[in-house]
């Protein structure tokens, strides 16, 4: 799951074109060079970026999942993969449409295949992005217009990529009573949960909640990185997983919620601001 095996390969930097919402309390910013991802994540005035983006696979992004293909990942045999950002040799996806306004993102892009770098016109990924005080809700959408059927797989909603300063992960695992505090391993290491919200904090107990309604599984790693300058390599990762299989006229939609602080202050705004937008319950 995830992009395991992505922790040593630099390549060209693509030209990048962004586009930033401010509220005063929580700043993002999308890459629409790259499908329009999420790449940053700060408070507002700040200038540090919670999100990892060190290359178009890492973001926080729509990827999916379906039978081998006969594609070719760096030497290691592949399989049907849409990716929002775009794939491993920098081949950047396509946004198609795109609005902005004061506190709001409207995207549709066409994904390209992680392996390849292959646009797959048979997918087509939305975005809706909103802040609301200091949570960020996103909307993803995914509609499949192919003829092959795909086998159920593990599916990232999303695929969340971290500063790799946030290493605790905080989340109830299935048949406990309360948070649990552990710093992933290498490689992914998948997680039943008995919440659908999860937080990654530093050492001084702040970083970024993730609210995704729904949620009974997670899965998660740390990558360490390299030398300069895969250091940059380094991160925390995430995915609430659902196991799916993608076949003809497939159409899911799904939302995440996230903020920064500590935990008493993400239980909090998930609480009292996301919960009347998700029109869902919030079981801290």
């Amino acid at each position: 799951m995830g992009f395991s095996s992505l922790l040593l390969q630099a390549g060209p930097t693509p030209k990048e074109d962004w586009t930033y919402l401010d509220n005063g309390k929580i700043r993002v910013g999308v890459n629409r060079s790259a499908g329009a991802t999420l790449g940053w994540l700060s408070l507002s005035q700040v200038d540090f970026n919670y999100l990892n983006r060190f290359d178009l696979g890492r973001y926080v992004q729509q990827s999916w999942y379906g039978d081998r293909d006969d594609s070719d990942w760096n030497g290691k045999p592949w399989r049907w993969n849409p990716v929002q950002g775009g794939n491993w040799q920098y081949q950047p996806a396509k946004v198609t449409k795109f609005k902005a306004s004061q506190n709001r993102l409207n995207s549709t892009s066409t994904p390209v295949h992680w392996a390849n770098g292959k646009s797959l016109e048979e997918v087509t990924f939305r975005q809706t992005l909103e802040l609301h005080d200091h949570v960020v809700a996103i909307e993803f959408e995914m509609t499949y217009h192919g003829e092959q059927s795909h086998a159920p797989r593990h599916q990232e909603l999303p695929a969340i990529f971290l500063d790799h300063t946030l290493k605790h992960l905080h989340c109830v695992k299935k048949g406990e009573s309360g948070f649990i505090s552990f710093v992933p391993g290498w490689p992914n290491e998948n997680v039943k949960v008995d919440r659908d919200w999860f937080v990654f904090l530093n050492d001084a107990g702040h970083g970024i909640g993730i609210w995704a309604p729904g949620t009974e599984a997670l899965t998660c790693y740390r990558a360490q990185g390299g030398g300069a300058p895969h250091h940059k390599g380094a991160c925390s990762y995430l995915a609430p997983i659902k196991t799916m299989a993608i076949k003809p006229g497939f159409i899911y939609r799904y939302r995440v919620f996230f903020t920064i602080g500590s935990i008493p202050e993400i239980k909090h705004r998930f609480h009292k601001i996301a919960a009347p937008i998700a029109k869902a319950p919030f079981r801290p």
